[in-house]
C-alpha cells in the first residue's frame, strides 16, 4: 500500500506477513491510531469509536439489556467486572457506563493498541471521560491473568466459531481481527480459572446455537435474537 499523500495521514507502520500471507499495519490518522489488513485493500481502516452512535444506543438500553443482566449489573451497577477478551471494548465501555468498574484485557498486541489509542482519546473527552475512567486496560493472556486476582463478575466473548458449512462472513471488523488474532482456539481451558477467579459469576457470550464452552451446562442462560450468554453462578447472585 502506497504512503498516503493526505498530510493528516502519518506513516505506516508495517507489522509483516504471516505464514498465511496475511499483513497488517497500523497508523496514525486524524488524531486516532487505524489497523490496516493490508491483504483486503478493499476493506479500508478500523479503529475503535467509544462515542459512536451504536455504543450510546448499547449505552441507552440500560441495565436491562441481556448484557447487563448476565453479569449481574441489574441488582449491583458497581461490580468489579473483569472482561477477559477485550476485542473492540465495546462491552466493556458499555458496562463501564452503566456503572462497573472494568478490567478490559487483551492479548494480541495490535488489538491491544487500538484499545489504549481508544481509551486515551476517550479519556481526554469530557463527555466519556467519566465512564473511561472506570476502565483498567491491561494487556496479557487471560489463562495467566485469571488466577492472580479476584472480581465479582467475569465476562468472556471469544470468537465466535467457524460456521462449519455457512459462506456468510462475519462483519469486516471481526474478519480483520479473525485474521489477526485466530479463532480463540483455547477459549475452552479459560471457564474454568473464570469460575475460580469470579466472586458471583461467569457470562459466556455464545452464538445461538453454539455449543457450551468447555461443554458444561451453565445454570441460567439469556437468550437474544442473535446470540445468548451463558451464565454460571459462583457465589450468592441470583440472576
Amino acid at each position: 500500500m502506497p504512503p498516503s499523500s493526505d498530510p493528516a495521514i502519518g506513516a505506516e507502520q508495517t507489522l509483516g506477513s504471516d505464514a498465511r500471507g496475511f499483513s497488517f499495519a497500523l497508523r496514525e490518522n486524524q488524531g486516532r491510531l487505524e489497523l490496516l489488513a493490508l491483504h483486503r485493500p478493499d476493506y479500508g481502516a478500523i479503529w475503535i469509536d467509544w462515542g459512536s452512535a451504536e455504543l450510546r444506543r448499547r449505552i441507552a438500553g440500560g441495565r436491562k439489556q441481556l448484557l447487563a443482566r448476565a453479569l449481574g449489573l441489574a441488582k449491583r451497577p458497581d461490580l468489579e467486572i473483569l472482561d477477559a477478551t477485550g476485542g473492540l471494548g465495546r462491552d466493556a465501555f458499555t458496562l463501564a457506563a452503566l456503572g462497573a468498574r472494568v478490567t478490559l484485557l487483551e492479548r494480541q498486541p495490535q488489538i491491544a493498541e487500538l484499545l489504549a489509542d481508544a481509551h486515551r482519546r476517550a479519556l481526554a473527552d469530557p463527555a466519556l471521560a467519566p465512564v473511561a475512567a472506570r476502565i483498567e486496560l491491561r494487556r496479557g493472556q487471560a489463562a495467566a491473568v485469571l488466577p492472580e486476582g479476584r472480581w465479582d463478575s467475569i465476562y468472556l466473548d471469544p470468537m465466535y466459531p467457524h460456521a462449519g458449512n455457512k459462506t456468510a462472513l462475519p462483519q469486516k471488523e471481526m474478519q480483520i481481527f479473525r485474521d489477526l488474532a485466530g479463532a480463540d482456539e483455547d477459549a475452552d481451558g479459560l471457564l474454568q480459572p473464570a469460575l475460580q477467579a469470579a466472586r458471583l459469576r461467569v457470562a459466556v457470550k455464545r452464538p445461538l446455537k453454539a455449543p457450551w464452552l468447555a461443554g458444561r451446562k451453565p445454570g441460567v442462560e439469556f437468550r437474544g435474537t442473535q446470540a445468548r450468554f451463558d451464565v454460571y453462578i459462583t457465589g450468592s447472585s441470583a440472576p
